[in-house]
């Protein structure tokens, strides 16, 4: 199998989203391109109109490892939703995506903030953990395991102790953007009509193969739910082990 048919078996947002961050990214850690050219900086986006700056500040990553790190969880939490949650409805993920960014950008600009890489990941990841099973566990570099509910308060704590507070709050921005999306979408579906994409974003990410080629769309690293809730979803579909018995204490 040729690498570009795996790279066919992503999905397409999450293709598009994880593209873009290379194409950023790299000529800037190559110094091919200068940072200063893509950052968001609000007067030049209204006054020279140099429009691009809004898009390439969503892509923009971090050097060294930390890339990396931010690159993993960046494909991992966006196909985890593209994938299950937006199932053949990559579409609807792609406008609300777009509606999240918005709304991170205005959030942002009171903050002068120029670049919203991480604003956007951690809305991706918020979402992403909200909508895992119930008791799905993390770790934290091996060393620490907890709710992967709480990850995203994790993150924010990280950045606060290693970036201060003007990181700390543009990763808030983001938790609070992911937060509304979650609420208005999945928990209460207050925003469900509005995260309805239109009708030509819907034509233009259609499948070529139609419901049966979407179906076959998918991949990447998926929450394992835990034993327990296995072994319940098993009873309920009939599987059960042989019964041992109740046993007896040794010498009875």
């Amino acid at each position: 199998m040729s690498f570009m048919e795996e790279i066919r078996k992503i999905p397409p947002v999450t293709r598009f989203v994880c593209a873009a961050s290379l194409a950023v990214t790299i000529p800037v850690l190559l110094q091919l391109v200068h940072p200063y050219k893509i950052i968001f900086v609000k007067e030049f986006v209204i006054q020279k109109l140099e429009i691009w700056r809004i898009f390439t500040s969503f892509f923009m990553g971090s050097s060294g490892i930390n890339f990396i790190f931010d690159f993993a969880m960046l494909y991992r939490n966006s196909d985890e939703l593209e994938s299950k949650h937006f199932a053949r409805r990559s579409a609807d993920y792609a406008w609300q995506l777009f509606l999240a960014a918005v709304a991170i950008l205005l959030l942002n600009i009171p903050l002068g903030t120029f670049v919203h890489t991480r604003a956007l990941l951690i809305a991706l990841i918020y979402v992403s953990s909200r909508l895992s099973p119930p008791g799905s566990q993390t770790s934290f570099f091996g060393l620490i395991t907890f709710p992967l509910i709480y990850l995203p308060y994790m993150l924010v704590g990280l950045d606060l102790l290693m970036g201060g507070p003007g990181a700390a709050a543009i990763s808030v921005s983001g938790a609070v953007v992911g937060h509304l999306w979650w609420w208005g979408v999945w928990d209460t579906g207050a925003l469900r009509s509005v995260g309805t994409a239109p009708a030509w974003l819907q034509a233009f990410l259609a499948p070529p193969g139609g419901a049966a080629a979407a179906a076959d769309i998918g991949g990447g690293v998926h929450v394992v739910p835990p034993r327990r809730m296995r072994e319940e979803a098993a009873a309920a579909a009939g599987i059960r082990g042989h019964n041992w018995g109740s046993g007896r204490r040794l010498g009875e």
